[in-house]
């Protein structure tokens, strides 16, 4: 149940590269996936996993027949409790699990290979720095405030500056152009300004070389290339709705 084959990750780095690979599949299910997640999730099947794979890969799947496992298994009948939940709080409860089976696997590695206290220290410092699956599918006070604070800024602008002007040199306040010194401290502000907005799709942050579009139901940022939208094709829609709000709109049984 794995999906990595015979793969076994035995440095810090690998383990790490790892843990990336199955939270990226992981999140791709309960965002731009969410969709097709929902939907095999069937509360009329038997107990069901969510299993991230370290090709960024993600399934829904019944746990592992051998016991003991191979890898620690997820959290056993996800399923079950579907209906019984607002969608929302049933991801955020899924995104929970998911991030409590990630570490197991990662520090299961780390145990089985022998990792000193410096390398799991080092391992999980590398794991915090990113935001948890949790944290992205729901964002936290911290992120929400800086997205609607990026929202308000570039309301007439869907995608994030991809860069500054080029069409002109930068001018001062008094019209003369503006010396390097000034440009870097400008430069500086807008990776303040943006430095911890947070992909809603797959959670890595804001970069100046990277389109970005706002969601105009939730206010949260994403990478044109995680939901599939091109600056060309953003300039054609009005109102911008992500998967995970596209989705809340489709009817309930």
């Amino acid at each position: 149940m794995d999906g990595s084959g015979q793969y076994n990750p035995r440095t810090v780095e690998e383990v790490f590269r790892d843990f990336k690979g199955r939270r990226a599949g992981m999140i791709k299910a309960l965002t731009t996936d969410v969709e097709e997640f929902y939907q095999q999730c069937d509360p009329e099947k038997e107990n069901l996993c969510l299993y991230g794979f370290p090709t960024e890969q993600w399934e829904v799947n019944l746990p592992a027949e051998e016991v003991p496992p191979e890898l620690p298994e997820p959290a056993l009948g996800i399923n079950f409790a579907r209906d019984g939940m607002q969608e929302k709080d049933w991801l955020a409860l899924v995104a929970v699990h998911s991030d409590a089976w990630l570490l197991a696997v990662a520090f299961y590695f780390g145990a089985r290979f022998g990792f000193d206290k410096a390398d799991r220290k080092r391992l999980f410092n590398m794991i915090n720095d990113l935001p948890s699956i949790f944290e992205v599918v729901t964002g936290n006070a911290k992120k929400q405030a800086k997205d609607k604070s990026a929202a308000s800024n570039h309301s007439s602008n869907k995608s994030k500056p991809n860069s500054k002007a080029r069409g002109s040199e930068p001018q001062g306040k008094n019209g003369k152009p503006k010396d390097e010194e000034e440009e870097g401290l400008e430069e500086e502000e807008e990776e303040d300004e943006h430095g911890d907005t947070l992909c809603g799709a797959c959670g890595e942050n804001y970069g100046t070389d990277e389109f970005w579009i706002c969601c105009d139901i939730c206010e949260r940022w994403f990478h044109g290339k995680c939901v599939k939208i091109t600056p060309a094709r953003a300039e054609h829609i009005k109102q911008y709705k992500c998967p995970s709000c596209s989705s809340n709109k489709r009817a309930r049984p």
